[in-house]
């Protein structure tokens, strides 16, 4: 059975745009990374280790300002866990490095790993809050009944708009051990 030309011409171009397709959809998930990662330098979010990397404690203090920090400790719904700052909140100085503890007590009734997730409000000014240090890097492993001061350190960019005079870093403590994974 021979086809007709117009037939060959529509499945020629059906063919070259499913080409197109593929090769966008290529380019694209390759692209992913590199968007993430630009995307995670925007924001402030994501990548944090790349942002404890950023240094801006060669930079001098600026005393003349205050910025308040508030800081909160979530748990997720499921999971047997003491999580709570240590101060609610201090007042810091652009440009100086801080510490802030974090206390976390494993009472789910075995050993287990735990991630806390950060979050900066208002999303704006994340770009200018830099972890040097944090709990969040890493998981943490806990003995049964194990209880543990936890240390963010941190500066505030001193190039951070002068309308901002109070930050909130929360952190979401999850076990690690409770979640569900895909196989």
């Amino acid at each position: 059975m021979k086809l007709s030309p117009a037939i060959l011409r529509a499945n020629r171009t059906l063919l070259i745009k499913l080409l197109v397709f593929t090769l966008g959809a290529f380019g694209f998930g390759y692209a992913l990374i590199p968007l993430y990662d630009v995307l995670c330098d925007v924001t402030g979010f994501g990548n944090e280790r790349r942002l404890a990397r950023k240094s801006v404690i060669d930079v001098k203090p600026d005393e003349k300002r205050d910025i308040v920090v508030e800081f909160l400790a979530e748990l997720p719904s499921s999971g047997n866990w003491e999580f709570k700052p240590v101060l609610a909140r201090m007042t810091v100085h652009p440009g100086q490095l801080y510490t802030a503890d974090f206390i976390a007590k494993n009472l789910t009734g075995r050993d287990t790993t735990a991630q806390a997730v950060p979050g900066i409000a208002p999303t704006k000014a994340a770009p200018f809050f830099h972890k040097t240090e944090c709990f969040c890097f890493t998981p943490q492993k806990f003995k049964l009944g194990e209880e543990r001061v936890l240390a963010v350190r941190f500066v505030i960019d001193p190039a951070i708009p002068n309308y901002v005079d109070r930050l909130t870093l929360a952190y979401t403590f999850y076990d690690e051990t409770t979640r569900v994974v895909a196989r």
